[in-house]
């Protein structure tokens, strides 16, 4: 499933519209965040989350990972011969 970070925020923002409609409608106090106020922080916390694991993301930092990465690239290239035969 592929979502865009636009279509997980308007969806976190809506549940959130929803939930503060619920609290009204029961006599709770409505959440005190305004629904601009949400999206920033939904759209901070997944700008932060999705850099942080583009970031992450096979970037070897140590010795061992450098040693693993040729590693893996190397049974690729046999994979890939032996698939040619």
């Amino acid at each position: 499933m592929y979502c865009t970070k636009q279509t997980v925020i308007r969806t976190v923002v809506l549940l959130i519209a929803l939930l503060n409609q619920i609290l009204l409608f029961i006599g709770k106090n409505p959440l005190p965040f305004s629904e601009g106020e949400i999206y920033e922080a939904v759209s901070m916390a997944a700008t932060v989350g999705a850099s942080l694991w583009a970031w992450w993301k096979n970037n070897s930092f140590s010795a061992e990972a450098v040693e693993a990465d040729h590693y893996l690239s190397a049974l690729r290239s046999i994979y890939e011969t032996e698939g040619e035969e």
